[in-house]
């Protein structure tokens, strides 16, 4: 019951929120994740009222799968922006811009904090610059595309930006095994070749392959079904079946075998919607079924954010460095790529502010750094201040982009009617 509580109440106040800061023009996303901060354990959950907010942090963990299959549907979403159609005119573009602002983002934090770590000592190790270089490569598909859909954002940035998000996570994948694991080498002396370039590489083969392969099975199966309930319901279903068999986990000899659920669940809807002639009716519809799901997402990613990050004044310090070179990167990498590339100057002017959001995919980085011990709980404190920043921040930013960019229009004023005159 308390469980069914929390998750109504978290519904009903991201929801009442938008109402209340739509004075603001503020991004719904934005709304959700300050709802969340107010019902989370740090705020109205602390009052200790069951139901009433999330009264711990493993309350908000225990509702992690819904979490999962949101973003499960989120990737499904971007991975729609992979027509073969669309691809003949952003493809390139996409993949230079895509690889080429996340090794810039990821170098300048290296830099930046390795020059912090001649200051602050074994406060910031060797280790911890180079992990969070790597983390600051992902950028949050979800915020972005959230407020794309919800301004129905449509123009030259907008469409090279979708597959640019889904590359970059892809990049941000391999970037983050390969210096995380030499940040183990340094620390604990275990790491491998098979740890560091082998595997993070395997993860994304089978990760593509399995997707592929349930998008051909879902365009299959679909043809066995009239109704476009029934054809909605089905896809629903794969998605839930798309993450779950990301979680699968073994060992074949020293190799570590596992998947990738963004990565899975882009390339099952880039199969899909290349393969089923109806699929671009179906995907919206299934966007808008999932729409509830989405709000929770973003108020429970709200909820786990731990304000008491700004307790420490050093990793404040340092999440400021973090953000701030992050932001530099993203941006330069992203202007001088699509300049070669040969955008548009809207493309290059205002594309780099849009990638700037981060939160999932990054807090799942930093949930595997356990094993750098006191170290990888500076590094989670650090992202969990750079996540709380970007998230609140990052929409907004977004929108403004978007909208200087001429992707979003403004509302054309309502003509007045002869009772309002």
């Amino acid at each position: 019951m308390i469980m069914l509580l929390s998750i109504s109440v978290a519904l009903v106040a991201g929801l009442m929120m938008t109402r209340l800061f739509k004075r603001f023009h503020l991004p719904d996303v934005t709304s959700y994740l300050i709802a969340g901060v107010l019902l989370g354990p740090c705020i109205i959950g602390r009052l200790g009222i069951p139901g009433v907010g999330f009264i711990s942090f493993e309350l908000v963990d225990s509702l992690q799968p819904i979490c999962d299959v949101a973003l499960g549907f989120i990737a499904f979403a971007i991975g729609s922006e992979f027509r073969l159609s669309s691809l003949r005119t952003t493809g390139r573009a996409a993949v230079i811009v895509g690889i080429f602002q996340a090794f810039v983002a990821t170098l300048l934090v290296d830099a930046a904090l390795l020059v912090l770590h001649i200051f602050l000592g074994d406060k910031l190790p060797v280790a911890a610059a180079i992990t969070l270089g790597a983390i600051a490569a992902a950028t949050a598909p979800a915020a972005t595309l959230m407020v794309v859909r919800q301004y129905k954002a449509k123009g030259p940035v907008t469409d090279i930006l979708l597959p640019v998000v889904a590359l970059d996570d892809a990049v941000g994948l391999v970037i983050f095994a390969v210096s995380f694991g030499a940040a183990q080498a340094m620390e604990t002396n275990s790491a491998n070749i098979a740890s560091i370039i082998f595997e993070p590489l395997l993860e994304i083969v089978l990760s593509v392959a399995l997707g592929a392969l349930l998008g051909w099975v879902l365009t299959f199966m679909e043809r066995w079904f009239q109704s476009n309930r029934n054809r909605v319901a089905m896809i629903a279903g794969f998605i839930v079946l798309a993450v779950a068999m990301s979680m699968l986990s073994f060992e074949i000899g020293p190799v570590h075998i596992k998947f990738s659920s963004l990565l899975v669940c882009m390339m099952l809807g880039t199969v899909f919607c290349n393969t089923c002639g109806g699929s671009e009716d179906l995907m919206g519809r299934a966007d808008k079924w999932s729409a509830p799901l989405l709000t929770l997402f973003f108020v429970l990613s709200g909820a786990e954010l731990h304000l008491d990050v700004f307790a420490d004044f050093a990793i404040v310090g340092i999440g400021l460095m973090y953000i701030l070179s992050r932001s530099i990167g993203k941006y330069l990498g992203s202007m001088f790529s699509s300049k070669f590339a040969g955008c548009s100057p809207e493309i290059q002017k205002y594309l780099g502010i849009t990638l700037l959001p981060q939160a999932g995919v990054a807090l799942g980085m930093a949930s595997q750094v356990g094993a750098l011990g006191e170290i990888g709980s500076t590094i989670r404190s650090i992202v969990l201040f750079g996540v709380l920043i970007y998230e609140l921040v990052g929409p907004t930013l977004t929108k403004m982009a978007l909208t200087a960019a001429g992707d979003i229009k403004p509302k054309e004023a309502k003509p007045a009617t002869a009772a309002t005159k």
